[in-house]
This record gives C-alpha cells, sequence and structure tokens, in this order.
C-alpha cells in the first residue's frame, strides 16, 4: 500500500498562551513558508484558537488545536477534546492520572509532554519533567524536545551566544534516559514517539539588548515529526485532521532534524510473504520476513531490537532477515562537518 508523507511540527505555543508571543497569523506565515503540512497547536490551559475558528487548513498548512495541560510538573498534550483542562503551574498535588482520565473520557487522547526536560540554572529555566510513571492511559510520548535539547547546551554566556545563533549544531539528539525508557514501555505497550518544538517565540533581554528567542521561522527549521497516512490529504479539514491524528495513533511517524538535510523519503518497513509492516504495525513471525530502510542520503543507520543495538551501517538503504521476534526501531545519524548530526528516529514494528 502506498503512504503519504506528510510533515509536520507538535507542540507550540502563540500569544494566545500567557507565554507565547507570536500570533499565529505568523505563526501560520512561517509555516507555509517552511513547507510544514501540519502543525500541532497546544496553548496552555485553553482551545481558544478552536473556539475562536483557527483549526483547519490555512493554505497549504491544516492547523489541528489542543492543550498543554501544564501544572508543575507533569505536562501533557492533549487533542480531540471540545472542553479544556485547566491546572494552576504551581500546582504539584495533582496526580497526572486525573487529567488522563478526563482527558481520555472526552474521547481524546494525550502524550506526555518533554518527559526528561531539565532546564539551565545558568539562564534560570526552571525544569520541567514527568515524574509520575505510574499512569497509564496515555497514547504517546515525547521523545526528542528542542527545547530540551538545545536549553542542554546553554552551560555558560559564551557557549549559549553560540548556541543561540547556531543551534542545530548544538543538539545531541533525544536524552539516552528518554530513549531507554521508550523501549522499555513498548515492550510492554505500544507508545508512539514525537518530536516536539515547545516554541513559544519568547522576547528577551541581555545586556540591555531585546531579542526573538525564536521566531517561528527560524524555529521550524529544526525538530519535526512525519507522519505517513493511508490517503492523500484532501484539503477538506475535518477528514485530514482525523486522517493525520489516526496515523500518529498508529504508530506510523517519525520524527527528524530537518536542519541539515531533509527526511522525506526515509522508509523503515518489513516485508514477509506478499504482507508489507510500516511503523506501528504489529504481526507475528513467521519465514522470510525482511526489515529494510531506505534514505534520501548516506547516513550512519543503527538498527534497535528491544533497546539494543544489532546492527550499525553507513548506507542509503539495507535490508537483514528477521531471525528474532521483538520490538524494532531505527536511528539515522548524519555526517556534517565532519561530526555525527542526530538526524532520523523511527517509530517501531513489533514483531511477536
Amino acid at each position: 500500500m502506498k503512504l503519504f508523507d506528510y510533515t509536520g511540527v507538535i507542540h507550540l505555543h502563540s500569544s494566545f498562551s500567557f507565554d507565547g508571543c507570536a500570533p499565529l497569523e505568523s505563526i501560520l506565515q512561517a509555516a507555509n513558508k517552511n513547507s510544514i503540512d501540519f502543525l500541532m497547536l497546544t496553548d496552555h490551559d485553553h482551545l481558544r484558537a478552536k473556539k475562536e475558528g483557527w483549526e483547519g487548513w490555512h493554505d497549504q498548512t491544516l492547523l489541528i488545536v489542543g492543550q498543554e495541560i501544564s501544572p508543575r510538573f507533569n505536562h501533557y498534550l492533549a487533542f480531540k477534546i471540545n472542553t479544556p483542562l485547566f491546572y494552576s503551574k504551581y500546582d504539584e498535588v495533582t496526580p497526572p492520572q486525573k487529567y488522563i482520565d478526563e482527558v481520555n473520557a472526552q474521547g481524546g487522547f494525550g502524550i506526555i509532554a518533554h518527559p526528561d526536560h531539565e532546564g539551565t540554572k545558568t539562564f534560570h529555566v526552571k525544569h520541567y519533567h514527568w515524574n509520575d510513571w505510574t499512569v497509564s492511559g496515555y497514547s504517546g510520548m515525547g521523545i526528542w524536545d528542542f527545547m530540551t535539547d538545545w536549553q542542554k547546551s546553554l552551560s555558560g554566556y559564551f557557549k549559549g551566544f553560540l548556541s543561540f545563533l547556531f543551534p542545530a549544531w548544538f543538539l545531541r539528539g533525544p536524552r539516552d534516559l528518554t530513549l531507554q525508557r521508550w523501549d522499555a514501555l513498548n515492550q510492554q505497550q505500544k507508545i508512539f514517539g514525537i518530536g516536539e518544538l515547545d516554541n513559544h517565540a519568547s522576547t528577551k533581554k541581555f545586556l540591555g539588548i531585546t531579542f526573538i528567542a525564536f521566531s517561528f521561522e527560524r524555529a521550524f527549521k529544526f525538530i519535526s515529526t512525519h507522519v505517513l497516512t493511508k490517503e492523500k490529504l484532501s484539503g477538506d479539514g475535518r477528514k485530514d485532521k482525523e486522517a493525520i491524528l489516526q496515523a500518529l495513533l498508529a504508530g506510523r511517524a517519525y520524527f527528524a532534524l530537518e536542519y541539515f538535510r531533509k527526511a522525506r523519503g526515509f522508509a523503515f518497513f518489513v516485508e514477509q510473504g506478499d504482507a508489507l509492516y510500516q511503523m506501528g504495525d504489529e504481526f507475528t513471525l513467521g519465514g522470510g520476513a525482511c526489515l529494510k530502510v531506505s534514505l534520501p542520503a548516506k547516513a550512519l543507520v543503527r538498527v534497535i531490537r528491544e533497546g539494543l543495538l544489532i546492527q550499525e551501517e553507513r548506507t542509503s538503504g539495507f535490508s537483514r532477515q528477521v531471525s528474532e521476534p521483538g520490538v524494532y526501531r531505527v536511528e539515522v545519524y548524519l555526517q556534517s562537518c565532519g561530526k555525527l548530526r542526530p538526524w532520523i528516529f523511527s517509530n517501531p514494528i513489533f514483531i511477536r
């Protein structure tokens, strides 16, 4: 079956958020300029953009409106809900299971946001990590968050200045802790993974100079999430929204740093007999199963099974026989200026 690859950005904030500075008009203009097919907006604690009729197509970009539930810790991205859920940013008491259940009760679904966010002491950015892993009922998890990764580089003023000027050069990829947790969770249940942007286009002042960190036109060049839909998007906002969200829920998705090289053209699947299984699919291992990876450029490919590296090869595409069941995913690293840069991370295929 032919699948259609669409580039999106998940987790961002407009001026409708208390800490957002960019109006939706400018965000959508920046998305169109950067060829972003869809945006999943997550303003804090409300659905004002949806209420005011912003959800739908804007030229070449589809806007999907969700909400970031944001108490002190355990931030949660909620979609397909009609009633917003508010918890104070000072709330350290409410168990996250409560709002996970509330989202599900509305027929929605949720994604654990920036689970291992550390902030940075140098620039007085608080940490906003997820601290309750007894929860259940969530569908997805942020694996690679631009802000978490970038803020990790802010260890001093000079390095911070360079990192602000050239952020993509300082990104290290998903944290090992996050990947290990994701691998362990997927051995028990399917949890899809996404890349997050978490951009606010905040206005900052340093040494008397006011600047924006980061404008959306600039930020959209970094981490995106691709979904693979079964049908080409039609231009019908409601239908296309459902197609994108269903692809995401199915785990037919990968996320990438698009700055050095566009990721579209990446493919990861398993063939067995006449059947072809994509990211997010689950099937029973029989004879002749073959795992295949294809890339738009030569890069270092790592195949991960049950959290362990089983193959590493510099290539633009390869195949290997699958002899053992397990949860398989792929990581890709691109060589740029003499250094391996994190590029593409797939969702897993579940072989039973």
